[in-house]
């Protein structure tokens, strides 16, 4: 497998499975921290390091129904609006744990290396799609504020989204705010075909949707493509169908989409559905490779 490459640098990186203090066996997922609502801290694959994540979906309303998707829908949720209040003091209490160290010493992170204990971003994801939450202008305001208030400029706000409602007016103050704040998008793309796409997120909109949204988005800022692939029923996704979303990827950037990079991952966490399951290092790697030979995007990898 590739080493991690350094800063600054395109091409292919990859967790380097001969590192003694790899990110892949320092995790932690759980959106349940010290009963509270809507924030929570993650040892993050794509971060290489500490995420703290905002849940804006408490009542796991998504527009997607992807099959790889860990949220149990089938719950009756504790919650169903957020308390923009309570999710800043939230969110202030859990930064000042990070940027001090102190959360370092709570038993579901006291074995973290020393190399993966840094905050890396503030990220709204959660329970579903963030973008149809009424209030995440007024969430990623507070969440920039705070940001300036307690940490580095180096952390970033991440918006993680399905990219169905990017174009939206509603949302233009909360990308605005995004913008000003050294944030960034990752935008999903699991597909390069129709018929793929609806298997695995079972969408509320065509691709065609997805890709002229990120197309617009990304012509006013650069964005990451974040894109997870696994096994369906035993089988791995078909090269025919990679080779598809490889097009898919030279189609944004000649369409005028400012791609900063690529996201290319497997599951993680158990998903809802039993017949999904990860692929393995090679399988992510012949993927990799197949989209680097066709793309002149620099790509991450995770398996």
């Amino acid at each position: 497998m590739a080493t991690r490459r350094p800063a600054g640098q395109t091409g292919v990186i990859a967790i380097d499975q001969s590192e003694p203090a790899r990110i892949r066996d320092f995790h932690y997922h759980s959106r349940d921290w010290r009963g509270f609502r809507y924030v929570y801290p993650v040892l993050s694959r794509r971060s290489r390091g500490l995420s703290i994540g905002i849940n804006l979906n408490p009542d796991t309303a998504c527009n997607f129904a992807c099959i790889y998707c860990q949220v149990d829908r089938t719950r009756e949720p504790l919650v169903r609006h957020v308390d923009v209040s309570r999710l800043r003091d939230e969110l202030d209490m859990l930064l000042e744990e990070a940027v001090t160290g102190r959360l370092f010493c709570e038993p579901e992170f006291a074995d973290t290396p020393e190399n993966l204990r840094r905050l890396n971003d503030i990220a709204f994801s959660g329970d579903g799609e963030p973008t149809t939450c009424p209030v995440l202008a007024e969430c990623v305001q507070l969440a920039a504020d705070l940001k300036k208030l307690r940490c580095t400029d180096n952390v970033k706000l991440v918006l993680i989204t399905d990219a169905c409602y990017l174009t939206r007016p509603a949302l233009a103050e909360a990308l605005t705010t995004l913008d000003r704040s050294n944030g960034v998008i990752w935008a999903k793309l699991d597909a390069g075909t129709e018929e793929y796409f609806r298997v695995v997120n079972r969408p509320n909109f065509p691709l065609a949707h997805v890709l002229e949204n990120i197309i617009q988005t990304a012509k006013v800022r650069p964005i990451v493509i974040q894109s997870l692939f696994m096994r369906i029923d035993g089988h791995p996704p078909s090269r025919s169908e990679i080779v598809a979303y490889a097009d898919r990827l030279n189609g944004l950037v000649r369409a005028g989409a400012k791609i900063e990079g690529v996201q290319i991952y497997t599951v993680a966490r158990p998903p809802a559905e039993r017949l999904v399951t990860p692929l393995d290092a090679a399988e992510i790697e012949e993927i990799v490779t197949l989209v680097r030979d066709s793309t002149s995007l620099p790509i991450d990898y995770f398996g």
